[in-house]
């Protein structure tokens, strides 16, 4: 799924009707539209994508059709807090991604995507299983190798989560009162444990990172596909549409406008490094008010309002073609 440091909830799409597939469409890069073609992952995974022809048969050489260019209750959803005294932006609803919070400029500490109502994600992931990977395989280019970035607040990096190494810290964020209003997973480290297992161990849809800022892990995120969770039944994806979640882990970081710096600095990183990717995707509850204003501040627009499982969210998209105006 996510805002920044308020109490927003960014949720990407609960699930809905299980046999329902996404519809993506390609369309420009700042105009929803839907087109009723799957992307070849879906179609990969439902045995009807079309095998390119050999070079030399009737027809010629034929190449593949290239794809086109991530807030859970669709797949984890995570959430951001917002400038206020928030720290989550998600709830622990999945989009088919990880759940992830980001702090926004109000009072609230969670922006969750498509996860239980003021959250960005809720704990699960739900979406399609196992389509077939990008670039070698990876769905999101590499998580790992994306590297820092600079950001007005300092330089920043995703790191994915290693649960053996990070799993005390990930708890404790998710039992602060202000995270597990919208992320749903406090408890023992065995909640939390599920919840980010179900991504490491998963086909690579959804990546669970640490935020580190100047080296400091302070927030916890997660990049998903959207086209390839539950969410994409809910609005008119586009194959590679990127979402994103986020919390934002420590009360020290939260209401001084990190979430908003934070959600425009990982947007454009994932652009920068999904060439493929139009558009970053987050979801987080319309009375989450702080959250959506963080996701403005952060360089997203509002597309539309969308019904999820357990909350009505507005869809917040950062299109690639808008990225320098806004």
């Amino acid at each position: 799924m996510p805002p920044t440091d308020a109490s927003t909830d960014a949720g990407t799409a609960p699930e809905t009707d299980p046999g329902a597939d996404p519809c993506p469409g390609p369309g420009t890069d700042s105009e929803d539209t839907l087109e009723l073609r799957l992307p070849e992952e879906l179609m990969a995974l439902l045995g009807g994508a079309p095998e390119p022809a050999r070079p030399g048969g009737p027809d010629g050489p034929t190449g593949s059709v290239g794809p086109t260019g991530s807030t859970g209750r669709t797949g984890p959803s995570g959430s951001t807090g917002a400038a206020g005294g928030s720290a989550a932006t998600g709830s622990a609803g999945a989009t088919g991604a990880g759940a992830g919070a980001t702090g926004a400029t109000g009072a609230a500490a969670a922006v969750g995507s498509a996860g239980p109502v003021g959250s960005v994600g809720s704990a699960g992931p739900v979406g399609p299983v196992g389509p077939v990977g990008t670039a070698g395989g990876d769905l999101l280019d590499g998580v790992a190798g994306w590297g820092p970035t600079e950001t007005p607040v300092g330089a920043f990096q995703l790191v994915p989560v290693r649960v053996e190494r990070d799993l005390p810290l990930v708890t404790r964020w998710m039992n602060d009162p202000a995270v597990a209003a919208f992320w749903e997973l406090a408890g023992a480290e065995a909640v939390t444990e599920e919840h980010l297992r179900r991504q490491t161990d998963g086909d690579g849809r959804s990546v669970p990172c640490l935020g580190l800022l100047e080296g400091t892990p302070m927030s916890y995120w997660e990049i998903y596909r959207a086209d390839l969770d539950q969410l994409a039944r809910h609005y008119p994806a586009r194959p590679h549409d990127t979402g994103v979640h986020l919390l934002i882990g420590g009360v020290a970081h939260r209401g001084h406008g990190l979430g908003s710096a934070l959600l425009r600095a990982v947007a454009d990183l994932v652009l920068d490094r999904r060439p493929a990717c139009a558009r970053v995707v987050a979801e987080p509850d319309l009375r989450n008010i702080p959250s959506v204003s963080a996701f403005l501040s952060g360089g997203f627009r509002f597309s539309a309002e969308v019904e999820l499982p357990g909350k009505r969210a507005a869809l917040m998209v950062r299109d690639r073609a808008l990225r320098d105006l806004l």
